[in-house]
């Protein structure tokens, strides 16, 4: 199938390279924008690490927020095709992995080249959703989840009205996680890799197990690190680790 052209720039803050062997294209979490993965390194292995920037934040302040996943991905999908061009894998966390996985769906229905594998972290397969605390809490306290996220991702709280415009973001996530939910239904053309956190109390990586159901036997492992539910952020040892392990098997 001919893979379609667009204008991709909006989707990367920066262009993905010609020369990378293999890509890691990275969906952000719920209310963040791709500078998040500020912390992470620019290559793991042979792939170059490529946050996706989604509307409704950051450099795309400016556009509506795109309102479902399904949504997204008929969106993202068309923008950032023709990078599908090598083998890649993607990864999201909590908020992050429905709308990847998602994503990989709509891949796979247009008969494009699909990743090598997903990366889920922090999060239960769709099937068992949806599921999260940040999902009872009014705006309140989203708003306190939301400075606890800037926090640890270093950055100082901002001004009320930058926050109220964060917070804009955060809720119109949180409608879409509410609203996500499908059951297993034949196999992906693709791996698995579900991360859990030994410490992460926000989604306990024993609730985790569903994401097997959504490939062929044997394509799914599990990964228990050791961490909370913030500490992906920081890339650490064991996180970067796995992901090489596995990025390295593509070439």
């Amino acid at each position: 199938m001919d893979t379609p052209k667009s204008t991709p720039s909006r989707w990367f803050l920066t262009p993905p390279s010609e020369e990378a062997e293999v890509r890691l294209f990275c969906f952000p979490y719920s209310g963040c924008g791709a500078s998040m993965f500020r912390g992470w390194p620019t290559r793991i292995g042979p792939a170059e690490v490529v946050p996706l920037q989604l509307p409704g934040r950051e450099n795309r302040t400016r556009e509506p927020h795109f309102g479902t996943y399904e949504e997204l991905a008929d969106q993202l999908v068309t923008g950032i095709a023709e990078h599908l061009d090598r083998p890649y894998a993607v990864f999201g966390h909590c908020g992050g992995a429905l709308p990847a996985f998602e994503s990989v769906i709509r891949i796979a229905e247009r008969g494009l080249r699909p990743p090598e594998r997903v990366f889920v972290s922090s999060q239960v397969a769709p099937q068992d959703g949806p599921y999260g605390r940040f999902l009872g809490l009014d705006e309140n306290g989203l708003r306190a989840e939301l400075i606890a996220l800037l926090s640890a991702l270093g950055a100082a709280e901002p001004p009320e009205e930058i926050l109220d415009l964060y917070l804009e973001v955060l809720v119109a996530d949180v409608e879409a996680n509410k609203k996500y939910r499908k059951d297993a239904a034949g196999s992906l053309p693709c791996a698995i890799t579900a991360l859990g956190w030994d410490a992460d109390v926000e989604v306990p990586h024993a609730l985790m197990g569903g994401w097997a159901d959504w490939v062929a036997a044997g394509a799914a492992r599990k990964e228990v690190l050791s961490g909370t539910h913030y500490t992906f952020l920081d890339a650490p040892a064991d996180l970067v680790a796995c992901l090489e392990r596995e990025l390295k098997a593509m070439v």
